[in-house]
């Protein structure tokens, strides 16, 4: 797959980029991808949720009333469930969500996202650029060059890169990765990516 490279200002460069179709142009599995995005979600929760039952309910042991002769159903001490200020009945407890997934299944469904960005057009191919500062408007700039303003936009590096990270930190809809980094949550969150000519290599070095 070919596609135009452009420069920060948005206009074509001349020169084109070589996608490998091994990793942008392959028939997507979108289980894969499912599967996927579930793991990187319920690894983002810290499962600390706790309630207390009524075996954590600070409280008196002693039976509210006599068993029988009341008229009204039997009760135990007052941390039963039924009264107010009881413990609750199988309340959420801390978890782990985490689960396994194999590295083949989690490679395949990361080409099968790209795959897809690419077949809709929503790949964008910038050459290698960087920032003298830290400043959020120079990636505001850039986002209005390519037009990506309020587009939610990932942009993917090849190494790291301070000043462009640092700029882009402050803008809620643009994320700045090292291809190494790169997940199916984010690639799929993204409406448009647009990765960085250098990391094209590092991509298809990391996928095959």
């Amino acid at each position: 797959m070919e596609l135009t490279i452009f420069n920060i200002d948005g206009k074509e460069t001349g020169k084109v980029a070589n996608l490998p179709d091994e990793v942008f142009k392959i028939e997507p599995n979108e289980h894969a991808i499912y599967l996927d995005v579930k793991q990187y979600l319920a690894n983002q929760r810290q499962g600390t949720h706790k309630a207390k039952e009524r075996n954590a309910v600070t409280g008196s042991t002693r039976k509210v009333k006599k068993q029988k002769g009341t008229g009204s159903a039997r009760a135990g001490d007052i941390k039963n469930p039924l009264f107010r200020g009881g413990g609750r009945t199988f309340g959420p407890r801390p978890r782990d969500y985490s689960f396994k997934l194999n590295k083949k299944l989690k490679k395949v469904a990361r080409k099968s996202a790209l795959s897809l960005k690419a077949t809709a057009g929503n790949i964008i191919i910038l050459e290698d650029f960087n920032f003298e500062a830290p400043k959020t408007k120079n990636i505001v700039a850039l986002k209005e060059n390519l037009n990506l303003l309020n587009k939610k936009s990932l942009i993917i590096l090849s190494d790291k890169n301070k000043n462009i990270y640092l700029s882009s930190r402050n803008l809620r809809d643009t994320k700045v990765v090292k291809a190494s980094d790169l997940n199916t949550y984010d690639i799929m969150n993204a409406v448009k990516i647009v990765v960085v000519e250098s990391s094209i290599e590092k991509i298809q070095s990391l996928f095959n």
